[in-house]
């Protein structure tokens, strides 16, 4: 089976394991979450007063651009896609450093650390599971068709 197609899973595509859908949302939240973060970013460097207006606007098209990674895996878990399992899990990887350095910081980020934090184990949890696993239809070492 190709990652393109789709699992032969019995039912529709309505018959996803709740698991599998929670881990999308989480995932598309983290991706809402940078993309907003960047567009404003590049907003505040071009009609605000930033301290250096070029590197607002790179870090802001960056963020928006890194948005795109976690937006596609989510849109692919809930099609059930097989690749995109591997997406989401680099993502709740990429997001345990930001959390973590939110949470050095003595500020009001540290709730924003501790729901990053909580969001990447919970969804990493969740992609690894063998229910979702087996709806994205990835078989372990072993268990290849004959």
């Amino acid at each position: 089976m190709s990652s393109d197609q789709k699992p032969d899973v019995p039912g529709d595509d309505t018959d996803r394991p709740h698991r599998l859908v929670a881990a999308a949302v989480l995932t598309g939240l983290e991706g809402l979450v940078l993309l907003v973060g960047g567009v404003w970013m590049a907003v505040y460097a071009l009609v605000g007063d930033p301290d250096n207006e070029r590197q607002a606007l790179t870090g802001g098209i960056t963020l928006a651009v890194l948005a795109l990674l976690p937006l596609l895996a989510a849109r692919g878990l809930l099609a059930r896609r097989g690749w995109s399992r591997g997406p989401a899990i680099i993502t709740q990887i990429m997001a345990l450093p930001v959390a973590y350095n939110l949470l050095q910081a003595e500020s009001a980020s540290i709730p924003a650390g501790i729901a990053l934090g909580v969001a990447a184990v919970t969804a990493l949890v969740l992609l690894i599971n063998p229910a979702t696993t087996r709806a994205l239809g990835i078989r372990g070492p072993g268990n290849a068709e004959k």
